[in-house]
């Protein structure tokens, strides 16, 4: 425990926890802090003064992150046998129907996006218990259901992310991983909360963006001054 304690330390020397750091800095501290050998995500924490239990205030949406998210995420398009070749070619890495269907059906959820054809949402409802609790459930509103499907694949593999708020008004997304640049990071949290600022309800009442915190896969959560996102 004596080595942990120490490496705890080191850490609390590096920030001050209670401190806000502007947006620039804190990607920096970021970096300073992270205590993993490996090659970590680096996440937003986003408080806000929303309600996730009315409609108009349950906010989701999807940003192209300028820098990509350092993840290759793995894509499973279910369309029709004619859109196949035009979704791998994309660079999906599953396409098909119901061979796909019933691996689902048999627990394989061994995917990071799920896109579909508006055409075959009959059949992927039949496995939404199964891919609503893991998340991966296509959605009109984060572009995933569309008959546009190599398009879809691209923006995916591009770096674009979808996020929502959960029921405690937070939003979580990753912006990267550690062995980006203070600047990288910093531009693809730029983005994020500049997306999600313009998406601020009409009935939201008080401070909006109540609090955004930066942490790596194990590292302590650093605070972004609000004051410093454009």
């Amino acid at each position: 425990m004596a080595k942990l304690s120490k490496k705890r330390k080191a850490i609390a020397d590096k920030f001050e926890a209670e401190k806000l750091y502007p947006m620039n800095e804190a990607m920096k501290v970021v970096k300073d802090v992270n205590l993993t050998k490996f090659d970590a995500s680096v996440d937003l924490h986003i408080r806000l003064g929303v309600d996730p239990r009315k409609a108009d205030q349950a906010i989701r949406g999807t940003v192209t992150l300028p820098n990509g998210t350092g993840k290759s995420k793995t894509v499973l398009v279910l369309c029709t046998p004619d859109k196949e070749q035009e979704a791998l070619d994309a660079g999906a890495d599953f396409a098909g129907l119901d061979e796909y269907i019933t691996k689902i059906q048999q627990g394989w959820t061994d995917v990071d996006v799920i896109i579909a054809m508006p055409n075959t949402m009959a059949k992927v409802g039949r496995v939404g218990r199964i891919l609503g609790p893991r998340g991966l459930m296509p959605n009109p509103k984060t572009g995933t259901v569309t008959p546009n499907v190599g398009a879809a694949v691209s923006d995916v593999k591009g770096g674009k992310i979808a996020f929502r708020v959960d029921k405690y008004g937070i939003i979580h997304s990753s912006i990267g991983r550690v062995s980006f640049t203070p600047e990288k990071l910093a531009e693809n949290a730029q983005e994020l909360l500049g997306t999600i600022e313009k998406m601020k309800p009409s009935s939201a009442k008080g401070t909006y963006m109540k609090s955004v915190t930066v942490a790596s896969t194990m590292s302590p959560g650093i605070k972004i001054d609000t004051k410093s996102i454009k």
